[in-house]
């Protein structure tokens, strides 16, 4: 096979399965792995698709990132009263983890200035807690998604694996009962996901609007979830699929 074909076929491949590890590529073109590496690098900086942590990732298809300062503004009051929940949780000498969401961020604005320590994917989360002496700030680092101002990729993934937090609040695009819950592209969906295996426990923070319809990238099973905080517009039969999963869920 030709490398041009070769490529050809890693970008079909990696369509198909929307992501796939060097492991399997390897033996598929019948190339060495290291060979694998070097065609996806050359194959991402064309822009034909993105690497993982372990593999390749589509772009195909992708649901692009809805801009943060739309975000802010998309069911704001809900949002900040989630917040404010959540801040509820959180004592000092908590190691806790904060995604990049708007509600994330909103937390970090209310957040008392408490001997804790937080880790986060999130520029604006990290900055926001700049200014509180107490709580000791870790960035994750990584590939700047500039839509979302959060790091992804897998940099980011591998500073995660390094820690373990007491509780993690983070939001997502998607809820559904029996399909879980998802994000808007694979990135997002990976550091996610990493995200759940580094704490202990895990709070859902997500308005009404989030429920009952999938998003592209698949993050896990609702009952990977520990607490689902949310507002008083969801509706019963979908509270009531969430409860079925039992998930522990308060409404604001």
């Amino acid at each position: 096979m030709l490398v041009a074909e070769r490529y050809e076929r890693i970008v079909q491949l990696v369509n198909e399965k929307g992501s796939i590890r060097v492991s399997e590529l390897s033996e598929l073109c019948q190339v060495t792995e290291e060979t694998i590496r070097r065609d996806l690098d050359r194959l991402e900086q064309a822009g034909r698709l993105r690497r993982s942590h372990g593999g390749a990732v589509s772009v195909k298809d992708q649901q692009p990132e809805i801009p943060y300062f739309e975000r802010e503004v998309m069911h704001a009051g809900e949002k900040k009263r989630i917040a404010e929940e959540a801040v509820k949780r959180v004592s000092a000498g908590d190691k806790i983890l904060l995604d990049a969401s708007t509600t994330a961020w909103y937390m970090a604005q209310i957040l008392p200035d408490l001997p804790i320590t937080v880790l986060t994917n999130s520029i604006k989360v990290a900055m926001e807690l700049s200014g509180k002496e107490q709580v000791e700030v870790i960035s994750t680092g990584g590939l700047l998604a500039r839509r979302s101002l959060s790091y992804v990729g897998p940099s980011a993934e591998r500073s995660l694996e390094e820690y373990h937090v007491d509780k993690a609040f983070l939001s997502c695009k998607g809820i559904h009962p029996e399909r879980g819950i998802s994000e808007s592209n694979e990135l997002q969906a990976r550091i996610k996901q990493q995200m759940l295996r580094a704490a202990e426990y895990t709070y859902l923070l997500a308005d009404a609007s989030k429920f009952g319809t999938p998003s592209f990238a698949r993050i896990g099973d609702l009952k990977e979830i520990h607490h689902i905080i949310t507002d008083r517009r969801l509706t019963e039969d979908l509270l009531a699929g969430v409860r079925e999963q039992g998930v522990r869920v308060t409404t604001v």
